[in-house]
């Protein structure tokens, strides 16, 4: 085999492998997208895998590589960021607002959003209510967003 056509070949596969990246990345749009739009339905990394023909553990992967988190921690946070919201209008209870978002169990949703959020949903309830009152919406979103990967800080600590 000659140098010019093993340059060519190395192009090619390098071209093909830039080719399935991309195609890769589009998919993982795909499944995000599906996460923001139906949090509240119950997905798993299963379903979301059949539906861009991918297997779950490479849809895990990658949407890790891509994302920073695994697909079912991305989906959580869509939920706890819902259930923040809901907590704030006041008219559910935790228990409705855990199934609302999706939740089938109110233990692992108090748990996540504690984790998330550093208090459980009543104390957020609480607490946040009276810290954003007279806030503008935009400003009081921005200050209450969730902190992803267990970040936040256990009360009383700095």
């Amino acid at each position: 085999m000659s140098s010019t056509s093993s340059a060519t070949s190395a192009q090619q596969r390098e071209a093909s492998s830039a080719a399935h990246h991309l195609r890769d990345l589009a998919r993982l749009r795909r499944v995000r997208d599906r996460i923001d739009r139906e949090y509240a339905q119950p997905l798993d990394v299963e379903a979301l895998a059949r539906g861009v023909h991918m297997s779950a553990g490479h849809l895990s992967r990658q949407f890790r590589l891509a994302y920073g988190e695994s697909p079912y921690s991305y989906l959580m946070t869509r939920r706890i960021e819902r259930a923040m919201a809901l907590l704030l209008r006041g008219d559910l209870s935790v228990t409705e607002i855990c199934f609302a978002v999706g939740c089938s169990s109110l233990g692992t949703f108090s748990t996540r959003f504690t984790e998330l959020v550093g208090v459980p949903p009543s104390t957020y309830r609480r607490d946040v209510t009276r810290a954003t009152a007279g806030m503008p919406p935009c400003v009081a979103k921005q200050v209450t967003r969730p902190i992803r990967n267990r970040e936040a800080r256990a009360p009383g600590r700095t």
